[in-house]
């Protein structure tokens, strides 16, 4: 199955003092008979030893979850919230920084699970047009969510909104400090890879802070090679003055 669609990944360090932040998992892995794509970007705040943590564990733990393969967006959400307990369980070794994920897991070439907490983003691409997979969790959006939990989200002239006046997303891994505001429920869909199915982009907001879905797409719809498409995008990224982290995952379908 893997040898009809590549994958490939670009990241860059952003204009920041502090170390890179982002971690990326992109591989093909054979589960009971199952050929499954793992995707993932996770995107570091306060630090990069949750981001790190995710990396090691998150994907384990969807796949320990009993009804993973009837249930596999219920057995996700699971995982999800299990995973933010183990990070703020182990608080004092991670420390009190967060990360934001956003996972696409491919069954057999044929069905495509995504799922995400915070502002990174997974993209399609079908026939040309780009389609969102995820939800940005802006705290404007989820104002009275955060308000309901005794939180407040504050929106300073030149800053963007922010839960407590601190972070620039509704939803997160760890962030101990903030959890009673902060949930870290995911969003999930499900997609069918069909024919008219080209690529799909997973990548942290360094690149959608500056351009558009559509903008992405057009950006590498000719380039066939997925590890160039990454990399040609994040350069594109970097055209356009962003100053942040930035990773990249592109999946193509041959």
């Amino acid at each position: 199955m893997s040898k009809h669609i590549t994958h490939g990944f670009h990241w860059v360090k952003g204009k920041s003092s502090h170390p890179m932040e982002d971690y990326v998992v992109s591989e093909f892995r054979r589960v009971k008979d199952n050929e499954l794509g793992l995707f993932a970007i996770f995107d570091g705040h306060l630090g990069h030893d949750v981001a790190n943590y995710l990396q090691s564990h998150l994907f384990n733990n969807i796949l320990k979850e009993k009804d993973f393969w009837t249930e596999t967006e219920d057995a996700i959400r699971r995982a999800y919230r299990s995973t933010d307990a183990e990070i703020l369980e182990k608080s004092f070794h991670l420390g009190k920084g967060g990360s934001t994920a956003v996972t696409a897991i491919l069954i057999n070439g044929q069905k495509l699970v995504v799922a995400n907490v915070g502002d990174s983003r997974a993209v399609i691409s079908k026939s040309g047009v780009a389609q969102q997979l995820s939800v940005d969790h802006e705290p404007s959006k989820e104002k009275k969510l955060i308000e309901s939990r005794g939180g407040f989200v504050s929106n300073l002239p030149g800053d963007v909104p922010r839960v407590d006046g601190q972070l620039a997303v509704a939803r997160a891994f760890g962030d101990k400090s903030l959890k009673i505001h902060l949930s870290s429920e995911p969003d999930v869909t499900v997609h069918v890879i069909d024919d008219n199915t080209e690529f799909i982009i997973l990548a942290s907001d360094g690149i959608w802070k500056v351009m558009t879905n559509q903008e992405a797409v057009d950006c590498i719809k000719n380039l066939k090679d997925a590890q160039s498409a990454a990399k040609h995008l994040i350069e594109e990224a970097l055209s356009k003055k962003s100053k942040d982290d930035i990773s990249c995952i592109v999946v193509k379908f041959h």
